[in-house]
């Protein structure tokens, strides 16, 4: 029903006989369950939910019980003000006044701050407020996408620790620190962290407190160099940080994992190891999507409004993939135990660097059932040429063969140098089920590129090669002179 059409709408006699006659009979949304409702004006905007009160009286206090509040950019487009402690009040009054006509239990609560700086300090007594309000109705769901500068140290209240109905918790500033008294989120499933300020003791003690956790994220923790996960059910983690080392305790259940993280820090710690990449292995049985690479930067990100991605993406390059991370050590030339679930594997690889290499070939011989690979060639400023006698591809190819079953490989940025034209042959001579592999090179590549990619012999029949360069080539599964 178009409301504003009616309220603009001169009613004649026989419009006023029509809608006289209308309402006569019930509608039929209006005949619906009291649950039906609220579900159907959850999926429309704190703003087009109140303006359904105008429908009717028996409309009036129906969105009162609406479980899931939303405040976001939908909800304030009517806010024109270019004015910012005008914009905020008006957004808070708006949050208030909710808050305060809503009689119903409440699913979820969301605030963001659309992309705006909050500029007052009564966003923090708000936000404390807001949140002590909603522990008393039970909520499920509390998403906080609001970053609070740093000068107003704003503290998550000490009431949030003790709300057992909480099943996920999103927040994106601020201080977490847990009672003495904490005994942890019994029912608290997922769990996004992003500039949080917490202690690595608080930090380790909330996640293996919380015991049916099954989706964590962690992004740019401040002050944490060591982390240690101990999450008997958790399925999905994503990292990104400054971590010097991490391990994992009872992660059995853990399919999709991705990983990035700071490289100033963590260059001490790659050789103090046996291997990194056996330690990595052995709590992840059941690892099917992995991601160590800058990519996994890029996806959160985008879902990330408050956040300048162009700053980010300009420091890309303090960052250093996984990879590095997995070939310190002794590499071995396959796992004790295959990855015989994963499925998805998408990795950032300094050619030029052999034991990178190497890692990235082990997990490859340990995916028997891989269906995709994606690598993006990484050409770091502080890269440096291996020595003849420290890159053996040749000892690789002399080698007994191992066979490789990915089936789709996406490899991105190559400048056409032997190193990567080796990984390619290689892949394209032991990838007996490959199906298709798409090249795209980086800026500035040498011509014969192409003629060199189609050259190489490949193990499949099947194969295909797709050149993604300025003019897209592909082909087919037969062996070119």
């Amino acid at each position: 029903m178009n409301i504003s059409y009616l309220k603009g709408r001169k009613q004649t006699k026989s419009t006023r006989r029509k809608l006289t006659g209308a309402c006569t009979e019930p509608d039929r949304i209006s005949c619906l369950p009291g649950h039906i409702i609220d579900r159907i004006l959850s999926h429309l905007p704190i703003k087009e939910a109140v303006r359904t009160s105008v429908l009717s009286s028996k409309w009036m206090n129906k969105w009162y019980t609406i479980p899931n509040l939303v405040f976001d950019r939908k909800c304030i487009s009517a806010i024109a003000s270019e004015d910012p402690l005008v914009f905020e009040s008006k957004y808070l009054k708006i949050v208030d006044h909710v808050l305060l006509l809503h009689t119903g239990p409440i699913n979820m609560f969301k605030f963001s701050d659309c992309g705006r700086d909050f500029i007052s300090e009564s966003v923090v007594t708000d936000i404390a407020r807001w949140i002590r309000h909603l522990i008393g109705r039970s909520i499920k769901e509390l998403v906080l996408e609001v970053v609070i500068e740093e000068r107003y140290k704003f503290k998550l209240p000490r009431c949030l620790f003790s709300c057992q109905s909480l099943q996920r918790i999103k927040l994106y500033s601020g201080w977490l620190k847990p009672p003495t008294t904490f005994k942890g989120f019994r029912n608290l499933k997922i769990l996004e962290l992003y500039h949080i300020t917490i202690t690595q003791n608080a930090l380790e003690n909330l996640i293996s407190s919380c015991p049916i956790l099954e989706h964590l994220t962690l992004i740019g923790l401040d002050d944490l160099t060591e982390i240690k996960i101990h999450a008997p059910n958790l399925k999905i983690l994503g990292i990104l940080g400054e971590f010097v080392d991490f391990s994992f305790e009872n992660t059995f259940q853990l399919t999709e994992l991705s990983l990035l993280f700071h490289s100033q820090r963590n260059q001490s710690r790659l050789s103090g190891c046996s291997s990194n990449l056996l330690k990595f292995s052995a709590h992840l049985p059941h690892i099917q999507h992995l991601d160590i690479s800058s990519g996994f930067l890029k996806v959160k990100c985008s879902s990330i409004s408050t956040l300048n991605f162009n700053e980010l993406q300009s420091d890309l390059e303090s960052f250093f993939c996984f990879v590095q991370y997995l070939a310190a050590g002794v590499v071995p030339v396959m796992l004790p135990t295959p990855c015989i679930n994963l499925r998805f594997l998408f990795m950032c690889i300094r050619f030029n660097d052999m034991n990178e290499v190497l890692a990235a070939l082990c997990l490859l011989r340990s995916s028997p059932n891989l269906q995709k690979l994606e690598i993006i060639a990484e050409h770091g400023k502080q890269t440096i040429l291996p020595t003849p006698d420290s890159y053996c591809w040749e000892e690789i190819f002399s080698g007994p063969a191992v066979p490789i079953s990915v089936r789709h490989v996406n490899i991105e940025g190559i400048s056409g140098i032997k190193f990567e034209l080796d990984f390619i042959r290689f892949l394209l001579m032991y990838s007996s089920v490959l199906e298709k592999m798409i090249v795209k090179p980086g800026l500035n590549v040498r011509p014969e590129l192409m003629t060199e990619l189609i050259r190489f012999k490949r193990a499949s029949g099947q194969a295909e090669v797709i050149y993604n360069g300025e003019d897209s080539v592909n082909y087919g599964g037969e062996d070119f002179p």
